[in-house]
């Protein structure tokens, strides 16, 4: 009987261990799947001399994804030279593809030019096109063509000759230089909708009209606004004065009705709310400023506010400070009824201002003031070792990431400090004790005497005596 059972107990023990043994190897294999070798077309891409397009696919975060590509099966890179990224990229489609909140559409322009099976130059097709599905799934005509020209040429795309052929050949994959950049239609029509005039030209709103109350006729309408012109009333007569935020006429977080109509009427260009909620979103993906991202989603109302703004046609500049900065933040300095709103009003100036036209105006100006949006403070701006600082006295911050997010309605420069505006306070030494005013004498008696006098000459005259 002893037997039977220590005869069952190895035989549950045999099981565990190859079980376990099954597990471990499993894990290994796919482990060892995943990892890239050393002589593999990504490093041999990393590596090579097409330095501008491996710039460009490390700061699209594509390498993961391209491992895993390769993981799988055999891969063909059509790769641009270096003149083609550096030179002849137009330079506003380049700063497109570097904004943060553009890194889809990078990613989509890099896969375009990979496709997931191995096309060398034996085959490549003859005379006829062949079409190959890219890496780049969301693009709608994921199909790049392959073909020949009279001269007997590789082209790819049907524009990017093939300069360099089978110029970096790897057992997972090869390189093909190209002489151009291949644009899928995705990325192409992303970039003329950020580019639109349509999306970011103002037009003013058409009041009701107004009657003559002398001619009960319709007065003459004004002259025609052109289109980009900016609202007709400043930005603060669009703010009401709110409860929480005390000393008037600080803006509340509440927005009186604005004099244009509101975001989705017959007239509206401007969708403010999704404006505020990209540049939210680019905070989040850029890093080290979600603590501002945080405190834009608890108050809704100030976020609310910026987007009813900025559909209304006006512009905002937000002076953005980062995680360090914000972290420094005292409990007093939050204590106080609506202080995180006074703060944030403080950092936002109702102008369009990036880092370039901040950095001229300092350096031609000296010292510029810029408004704020929490009335009647000023943020004072100054050059500093080739960048700008805000601020006086020792509160100070420095423009630290400079163009975090700009669309032509809201700009985000990124700062290393929280501002605080310095309150006008007297000392005993400033006070002047005042000036008696002067002591003047009146001639009041001397009226009243030659009143009396004219008086008397009349009663006189008429026979009556004073």
């Amino acid at each position: 009987m002893d037997s039977q059972i220590y005869g069952a107990l190895n035989l549950i023990v045999f099981f565990l261990t190859a079980i376990n043994v099954n597990a471990l190897q499993l894990q290994t294999s796919k482990s060892s799947s995943t990892q890239i070798n050393s002589k593999s077309v990504l490093v041999a891409l990393l590596d090579s001399h097409y330095t501008e397009l491996s710039e460009l696919v490390e700061k699209a975060l594509l390498l993961q994804t391209l491992e895993q590509a390769v993981s799988h099966h055999n891969i063909t890179i059509f790769a641009p030279n270096n003149e083609a990224l550096e030179r002849q990229m137009d330079p506003e489609f380049k700063r497109f593809l570097l904004e943060p909140r553009n890194l889809k559409s990078l990613q989509n322009l890099l896969l375009y030019h990979i496709i997931p099976s191995r096309v060398g130059s034996k085959e490549w097709p003859g005379d006829d096109v062949a079409h190959h599905n890219t890496l780049c799934v969301d693009e709608l005509d994921n199909r790049l063509p392959l073909s020949h020209a009279n001269s007997g040429e590789k082209i790819v795309g049907g524009i990017a000759r093939v300069v360099r052929p089978d110029d970096v050949i790897r057992p997972d994959g090869l390189i093909h230089g190209i002489e151009r950049l291949l644009v899928p239609r995705s990325v192409q029509e992303d970039f003329n909708r950020r580019r639109s005039l349509s999306s970011i030209s103002a037009v003013l709103p058409e009041g009701a009209p107004v009657v003559d109350p002398i001619t009960h006729r319709l007065k003459n309408p004004a002259s025609p606004v052109p289109a980009g012109a900016p609202p007709a009333l400043p930005v603060y007569d669009a703010m009401a004065p709110g409860p929480s935020l005390a000393p008037a006429p600080a803006p509340g977080p509440s927005l009186a009705p604005a004099p244009a109509p509101g975001p989705g009427g017959p007239r509206h260009h401007f969708d403010g709310e999704s404006q505020v909620k990209d540049f939210i979103q680019t905070l989040l993906h850029y890093g080290g400023y979600n603590e501002l991202a945080d405190i834009l989603v608890i108050l809704t109302a100030l976020a609310t506010e910026m987007g009813k703004l900025v559909s209304e046609g006006y512009v905002l500049t937000v002076l953005a400070p980062n995680d360090e900065a914000m972290a420094k933040l005292t409990t007093d300095q939050l204590s106080d009824p609506g202080a995180p709103e006074q703060i944030m009003y403080y950092h936002i100036i109702p102008e369009y201002q990036t880092e370039e036209s901040m950095y001229n105006s300092v350096r031609r100006f000296g010292k510029v003031r810029y408004d704020t949006l929490r009335l009647p403070h000023k943020v004072v701006a100054e050059e500093a070792d080739g960048s700008v600082k805000f601020g006086q006295g020792d509160e100070l911050a420095y423009l630290f990431d400079p163009d975090i997010y700009t669309d032509g309605r809201i700009s985000v420069q990124g700062i290393d400090g929280v501002l605080f505006p310095v309150e006008a306070t007297e000392t005993p030494s400033s006070k002047v004790a005042p000036t008696p005013a002067p002591k003047v004498v009146s001639n009041s008696k001397q009226r009243k005497g030659k009143l009396m006098e004219v008086g008397c000459t009349i009663a006189g005259a008429l026979g009556h005596s004073c």
